[in-house]
């Protein structure tokens, strides 16, 4: 049998019932030579079919040329009127055009789930950058995506990461010394912890700093273990004896600044949360000595899954400062 007559053994063949599976994608032609199969049946010529799919007539040669060789037959009969095509090429057409229809299904398919994907956004983060640093990026996200529905929670570091590892949030914010287990992520700025009481509070009226060691023995008003706030706490402070149990222990951001400007008693906040209070001298900063209190600020993800869609549209916009 010749192979303008449709004859098997070529390459693609599996060469008996024991021997090992040629992968599909070495034995079937890929969309992109099917679709030129296409055209050349359509137009009747294989100039015309190479202008149509964007490439030249010599590469359109050439990509015949292969599958045939890939499929041991012969597809197409050129001459100075035109290209023509065999009868084992008007048979492996009519397979083709249906691989191409699956194909555009796939895509229709793939494109709905994006448009799916792109239509929410569920954000999940820990308090001090939900209140202070996420509206912006949110504004200037939905100045690009005006479709895209987002949803906030706002928690602490620990409930943030589990959110995320229970797929109740695209993308999560944290703050601390590190990503919390689990999650991969990128740093995205960094923060500084101050110390800060009333004006009347004794520690208003020193000279000098208040050492590390002082301010671990002394009861402070915090946040909730959990959050990134303490967790920095705890660790600049592991050196010097650790955290005294608490004055007062809160769940959120604005509850312990609103107990330090009552004068309960010294809080550590973030310098984004006491700008207005210190401008306003509601609150005054205390200077320590010997006590590192700074942090990240990161974006965090489950590991092995990159942001995606407006997730990912986010994440750029928190690198470029909003």
């Amino acid at each position: 049998m010749t192979r303008g007559d449709g004859g098997t053994g070529g390459p693609g063949a599996d060469g008996g019932a024991d021997a090992p599976r040629t992968p599909l994608a070495y034995r079937v032609p890929d969309l992109g030579a099917l679709e030129l199969l296409l055209a050349v049946a359509r137009l009747g010529s294989l100039g015309r079919a190479a202008r149509e799919t964007g490439i030249s007539q010599p590469a359109a040669s050439g990509r015949i040329r292969a599958m045939e060789r890939q499929l041991g037959v012969t597809l197409v009969e050129r001459s100075p009127r035109g290209s023509r095509l065999t009868d084992a090429g008007t048979l492996v057409t009519e397979w083709a055009r249906r691989v191409v229809e699956a194909a555009e299904a796939f895509d229709a398919g793939a494109h709905a789930l994006r448009d799916r994907r792109d239509s929410r956004l569920r954000v999940a983060a820990s308090m001090t950058i939900a209140e202070y640093l996420l509206p912006g990026w949110l504004i200037a996200l939905r100045a690009s995506r005006p479709g895209t529905a987002v949803s906030l929670f706002a928690g602490n570091s620990a409930v943030v990461a589990r959110r995320l590892q229970d797929g109740e949030a695209d993308l999560g914010f944290v703050e601390g010394t590190g990503a919390p287990a689990g999650l991969d992520g990128a740093v995205i700025g960094r923060d500084r912890l101050v110390v800060v009481t009333a004006p009347a509070h004794p520690w208003a009226r020193r000279r000098a700093p208040v050492p590390a060691a002082e301010l671990a023995a002394t009861p402070l008003i915090l946040r909730e273990r959990g959050s990134g706030t303490r967790q920095v706490l705890d660790a600049a402070l592991r050196a010097h004896g650790g955290l005294a149990d608490p004055l007062l222990e809160l769940a959120s951001t604005t509850a312990v600044k609103s107990a330090a400007v009552s004068g309960a008693g010294p809080a550590v906040l973030s310098e984004l949360a006491v700008g207005d209070e210190l401008s306003a001298h509601r609150l005054v900063e205390i200077p320590v000595d010997g006590a590192p209190l700074r942090r990240e600020l990161r974006a965090v993800w489950p590991i092995g899954e990159r942001p995606a869609g407006p997730a990912r549209e986010l994440l750029s916009l928190t690198r470029r400062g909003g």
